[in-house]
């Protein structure tokens, strides 16, 4: 049996952390005990090492965040390491053999040994395998409709998709091939951006690209933002009689939209994250998406929610129920305005066959809700009474220029912002 040791050992204000592997061995009934050491390449501050990572129920986000990301990384060690002392005769096991054991965890054989694709579609799948475990589910499914649409284009185009011709030759053959296909303006532009995205990670390992390949660009097609108002969350609250099932999705849909999650990280509330500090209920959870640990207050909006339920959330649904769901909910509401958006479609002439597309065109609002509405409500109704710092910390955006461009907020929007100061 062995065990893992991760200490500090330098002098200076920041330092590589060194592993340290104790193990027994026993011959001719003689226990000897063993420790090994090497440096690993994790940098960490003296102070955050010896005052902060074994802080219990810590408060401070940005520690708490430190915290997950440096025991992340240390379990990633400890598990490699573990494992070769498993399969590795004691006999060989010294300091040079442990050195040997970090090099390749940073350095992994494996990816030596594998040739790696220089065509497109065999690449999209050799990427998934290999980051297998250190991308989300939704990104393997989302990698993987690219994956199957590049191979229809190659059939389209009679003749393999290598990465180093991707240029603007390139760029024609795709956007004709997905206007043929009746392909919205942004999914083109999002999914450009995912192949040129593919194309720089083969580069990484050494597969020639097209010169033309940071130049390809496609423009994104604006749309008015889609959020429900405090009034409209007021009358989907507010309604009565509602089955069991629809009940169920419009408490969703108001937590929701008083909390700012996406549908992976709210689907997944439950009474166990609800913790009460100085008689405040705040919801502590960590965010699929981004892997942070959150911690927010609950607005009257969703303890009503709770009280109404014994304490506890809605029950989970598929997201594809939430999605049907809600526009029920919302037509219930009576949210039928005529405005302009887009819908899934079904575009197929064929009976048998679906091929499903968005549609541009003028559309009762209920008929465009979908799961994201409640994130995007929260966001823009909440702009201008908190704070947009505080407003970003919970939505997760990476910059006030991502988060104003998400609520459709303009140079005009912010220059009419401004005058209320003046």
């Amino acid at each position: 049996m062995a065990s893992i040791n991760f200490l500090y050992r330098s002098t200076k204000v920041r330092a590589p952390l060194n592993i340290r592997l104790l193990y027994r061995t026993t011959e001719n009934d003689t226990t000897t005990d063993h420790v090994l050491g090497a440096k690993i390449n994790l940098i960490v501050s003296k102070h955050y090492w010896t005052k902060e990572h074994s802080l219990k129920r810590v408060r401070d986000i940005e520690i708490a965040n430190r915290q997950t990301e440096t025991n992340n990384e240390l379990n990633k060690i400890e598990n490699h390491v573990l494992t070769n002392f498993e399969k590795t005769n004691s006999k060989i096991l010294d300091k040079n053999w442990l050195k040997s054991v970090i090099e390749e965890y940073y350095n992994p054989k494996e990816l030596t040994k594998v040739k790696i694709p220089n065509d497109l579609v065999n690449f999209i799948g050799y990427y998934i395998e290999h980051k297998e475990g250190e991308i989300t589910k939704s990104s393997v499914t989302k990698y993987n409709v690219i994956k199957h649409k590049m191979q229809r284009l190659e059939e389209y185009r009679g003749h393999t998709i290598y990465i180093n011709e991707i240029g603007e030759d390139f760029k024609d053959e795709f956007v004709n091939y997905y206007r043929l296909e009746n392909y919205a303006q942004n999914t083109m532009q999002r999914e450009l951006g995912i192949v040129k995205t593919f194309c720089k990670q083969a580069k990484r390992l050494g597969i020639e690209t097209h010169t033309q390949l940071d130049d390809l660009k496609l423009k994104k097609e604006k749309s008015l933002p889609l959020y429900l108002d405090f009034d409209e969350l007021n009358k989907i609250e507010n309604l009565k009689d509602l089955p069991d099932y629809l009940d169920n999705a419009r408490d969703w849909l108001i937590v929701s939209s008083f909390t700012g999650q996406r549908i992976s990280d709210f689907m997944r509330f439950n009474s166990d994250m609800i913790r009460i500090e100085e008689g405040k209920s705040l919801l502590e959870f960590t965010q699929q998406k981004t892997k942070k640990l959150m911690t927010i207050p609950l607005h009257e909006k969703v303890t009503n929610v709770l009280d109404k339920r014994k304490g506890q959330f809605p029950r989970r649904i598929s997201d594809q129920r939430y999605n049907d769901y809600i526009k029920q909910v919302c037509e219930k509401a009576e949210l039928k305005s005529k405005i302009q958006g887009k819908i899934q479609k079904n575009i197929s002439k064929e009976k048998d066959i679906s091929k499903m597309r968005s549609v541009t065109g003028e559309f009762e609002k209920w008929e465009l809700v979908t799961s994201h509405i409640g994130r995007r409500s929260f966001a823009t109704n909440f702009y201008g009474k908190i704070p947009t710092n505080y407003l970003i910390y919970v939505t997760g955006h990476s910059s006030e220029s991502m988060f104003l461009n998400y609520i459709g907020k303009s140079n005009k929007d912010m220059a009419m912002e401004l005058i209320k100061y003046f």
